[in-house]
């Protein structure tokens, strides 16, 4: 899933090679012949203001050194950028955020409004977050003019193109990936982002590591309760992610949940006047299918140089459809689309709702020779950074890997899979499923490790109503935690509650705060005023 808490959610290259050291600590208490980590717990942050235009004044930032390669320091060093809203009282720590993706900035995020979902914790919290590795300034992987390649690719194989010669195109873009990216490439994966999360704890200052997670944040927040258990505090994990389905599963999933979300969409739109599709629900998911046909057999342009296909339509209606408060943005995009053939408003909202880069770029490649990489400054973040991360960690994550004969004679099965799941998302996420060919097989840490954590209890949040995370995968991974989690059914709609329910923000706050935890199977209710706009 491609997600950010409250609007949303290529290449996976050596995640066979992850290795797996003793919780990462400082020298004396590792095994003797493990590495020796024990410089990159001894930093202190230094904290200034942020780069890049219109940052909070309040918003502080810095950055934390970590290794490349965990089994080999010595190999080189990049930097990760965090920033932190300073506790407003006595702060007893941090709560360190993650708001999903995998591949989403969590500085721009936590920028964006001011932060102001996340004030109330900072009664007691220095509210931090960070860009994980390969993601926004640190490190950014990029696919360069490899992205579109690609999507082109994989759509050959959706439209029933020969499935071996477009695997074969597949392993060549994934070489692009890798030569834009540098060797960060070799090294992304959620194994590695949960302990560069440990280095931050020791950081900032902190015994235990208290966290709230979203989305793909909560695959983060898990994957870390399992390596470090004594490390771990005061853990949320809200929009709850799977730990043990594939990618093609989840992008079932994720093509149910999306297409059935559309269709609540289309049901609020006819009802205003100023809906582009007209009055009837049904006809409208029907002009939406023959929407998104028409742009993939003519895309339009931009004002960016690029076109906009009817897959750039998908993932940008997909990306709005992951809250009921963007929906009246969605109509007006889409209308703005239809009678003036203007996509701005679409693809303001396939990036999250961010400003629009001012060209195509999508930056240098990474120096591959360089012993440490710094910060990139937020103006040189490629363009297509997003989409290339989010393919690198769900492939780093992924262990399976069939053969190229194997792929080929499953390419129509899946395809009508997921055309029957959804008309309009089924091509777009079997895309992504596709993008993991070519690339190394990813670890098998988090299938088969990640269970029976013993931490301290942790709170799940699922929602009735999500999407891109179903209900159903928050008691699953209850399940493999085992009695650590308690569950918390929030009965609403869209992706994740912290910021949609009153109710599941207050309980996680009390939790976070206080160590105040709800009942395991208690509820909060709809909001009605919020889940209609």
């Amino acid at each position: 899933m491609l997600s950010v808490h409250h609007r949303w959610t290529y290449v996976g290259a050596g995640a066979a090679t992850l290795v797996l050291l003793t919780a990462g600590l400082p020298s004396s208490a590792v095994a003797a012949d493990a590495p020796d980590l024990s410089r990159f717990y001894r930093q202190k942050i230094t904290w200034g203001a942020c780069a890049g235009d219109g940052m909070p004044a309040d918003l502080q930032c810095g950055k934390v050194t970590v290794p490349l390669d965990y089994a080999h320091p010595k190999n080189g060093t990049l930097d990760v950028a965090l920033a932190r809203y300073r506790a407003t009282g006595k702060s007893r720590g941090s709560v360190l955020l993650n708001f999903g993706g995998p591949g989403g900035a969590g500085i721009a995020e936590l920028a964006q409004g001011g932060g102001k979902d996340f004030m109330d914790l900072t009664n007691g919290y220095d509210v931090v977050t960070f860009d994980p590795r390969g993601v926004g300034q640190s490190s950014p992987v990029s696919c360069g003019e490899g992205a579109d390649q690609t999507s082109d690719a994989a759509g050959t194989v959706t439209d029933g193109g020969d499935p071996q010669a477009v695997l074969k195109a597949l392993r060549k873009v994934a070489s692009e990936c890798a030569a834009h990216s540098g060797p960060v490439l070799l090294h992304m994966g959620t194994v590695d982002a949960s302990r560069d999360m440990d280095v931050m704890r020791q950081a900032l200052g902190d015994k235990k590591l208290n966290y709230l997670g979203f989305s793909y944040g909560t695959r983060l927040g898990a994957v870390y309760a399992a390596q470090f258990p004594k490390k771990t505090g005061r853990m949320v994990l809200d929009g709850v992610d799977t730990l043990t389905e594939s990618m093609a599963e989840q992008g079932l999933v994720g093509a149910e949940g999306q297409q059935t979300a559309l269709d609540d969409f289309l049901t609020w739109c006819t009802q205003d006047v100023s809906c582009p599709f007209g009055e009837d629900p049904r006809e409208a998911r029907q002009q939406v299918v023959r929407l998104v046909a028409s742009l993939d057999r003519d895309p339009v342009p931009t004002g960016l140089g690029q076109m906009f296909s009817g897959q750039d339509l998908a993932g940008a209606i997909g990306q709005a459809l992951y809250s009921r408060e963007m929906w009246p943005a969605l109509e007006r995009a889409l209308g703005s689309l239809v009678e003036d053939g203007d996509t701005q408003g679409l693809m303001r909202l396939s990036i999250g709702g961010a400003s629009l880069p001012a060209s195509r770029t999508t930056g240098t490649p990474r120096a591959t020779a360089a012993p440490h990489a710094g910060l990139v400054d937020p103006a040189d973040i490629p363009v297509d950074n997003l989409p290339a991360a989010f393919m690198a960690i769900n492939c780093a994550d992924d262990p399976d890997r069939p053969s190229a004969e194997r792929a080929a004679k499953d390419v129509d099965a899946l395809r009508t899979a997921y055309e029957q799941a959804s008309p309009v998302f089924g091509r777009y996420r079997l895309t992504q499923v596709l993008l993991c060919h070519g690339r190394p097989r990813g670890t098998d840490y988090i299938r088969d490790k990640v269970r029976n954590v013993r931490t301290p209890k942790m709170l799940l949040v699922g929602t009735r109503g999500d999407p891109a995370t179903p209900y159903r995968w928050t008691e699953e991974t209850a399940a493999r935690l085992g009695s650590s989690a308690v569950v918390l059914d929030n009965k609403g709609e869209g992706h994740t509650g912290y910021a949609s329910s009153k109710c599941v923000h207050q309980k996680v706050d009390d939790f976070l705060l206080y160590g105040s935890l709800p009942d395991n199977g208690s509820s909060c209710g709809p909001e009605s005023g919020r889940d209609n706009p």
